[in-house]
């Protein structure tokens, strides 16, 4: 079995956020983490890798520091890792970025593919679902548990997670499989894996390298959404107190904040 995990390298917003001036992230300038749902993600194919032998391989889309991400996902187990990066691709949305992975995807051979939910510095889940529409493969997205892998049958039984509970999906490999931050508790990186991983050495594509992908659908350029403006996370006020209510009135101060904010 062969499965490709996506993966992200995100900025660490506990480090703060900064802006370029066409209010695009400036990714150089800030500290990075591996996307926690990718991570899970990661952990949920190095499991399969332990049941069923499978070579688990890594792929993201970056700046050249990216590398970073792909390092430390061989440093927990992944066999190999590729990035994709040029400056053409920079600034891509949901869209194009689907687009370029899809086209180094085609190069690839897989029977899964697993990505994230959603990244946290964009939160829009629409990336997962795009690569299996540009790649025309089923998709179970929102995946809470790995339930079985039947490789002799060529299927894959999910748990997804669905309003207060969870639907039983089976779909055909190959697929994509998007992962939920709680599908799986990333393991940590071992000494020995950490020196396996910079023995190793990443596969670097370029543009060149991008299989059946137009100009006219990657990077700033080919992005349908634009920026209108970025901001760091507004903070929230102190609050309002309200003491020596009565329960009635509590009652009725609670309701009034609620028809105010057009709630209820």
């Amino acid at each position: 079995m062969k499965i490709v995990v996506c993966v992200k390298q995100v900025p660490d917003t506990k480090g703060g956020v900064q802006f370029n001036a066409d209010g695009t992230l400036n990714r150089a300038a800030m500290l990075a983490i591996m996307n926690p749902d990718d991570k899970a993600g990661l952990e949920a194919a190095l499991k399969l890798k332990d049941q069923y032998g499978a070579e688990v391989t890594v792929v993201t889309m970056g700046l050249p520091k990216a590398d970073e991400v792909l390092r430390e996902a061989m440093a927990m187990g992944a066999d190999k890792g590729v990035l994709v990066t040029d400056r053409c691709l920079g600034g891509a949305d949901t869209w194009a970025t689907a687009q370029t992975i899809a086209g180094a995807l085609r190069n690839m051979d897989y029977d899964l593919i697993i990505t994230g939910r959603q990244a946290i510095d964009g939160d829009t889940a629409q990336v997962g679902p795009q690569i299996s529409e540009d790649l025309d493969l089923p998709l179970i997205s929102y995946a809470q548990k790995i339930v079985d892998v039947d490789e002799k049958n060529r299927t894959i039984t999910v748990e997804r997670q669905f309003d207060d509970r969870y639907m039983v999906v089976r779909a055909f490999l190959p697929c994509v499989v998007t992962a939920l931050g709680d599908l799986d508790v990333p393991r940590y990186m071992t000494p020995g894996g950490i020196f396996d991983a910079y023995d190793k050495e990443v596969t670097v594509w370029a543009r060149k390298d991008l299989k059946d992908v137009d100009d006219s659908n990657i990077g700033k350029a080919g992005s349908p959404t634009q920026i209108a403006k970025a901001s760091d996370k507004v903070r929230k006020g102190t609050g309002e107190k309200k003491a020596d209510l009565n329960p009635a009135e509590a009652v009725d101060y609670i309701v009034g904040k609620l028809q105010e904010k057009h709630v209820i």
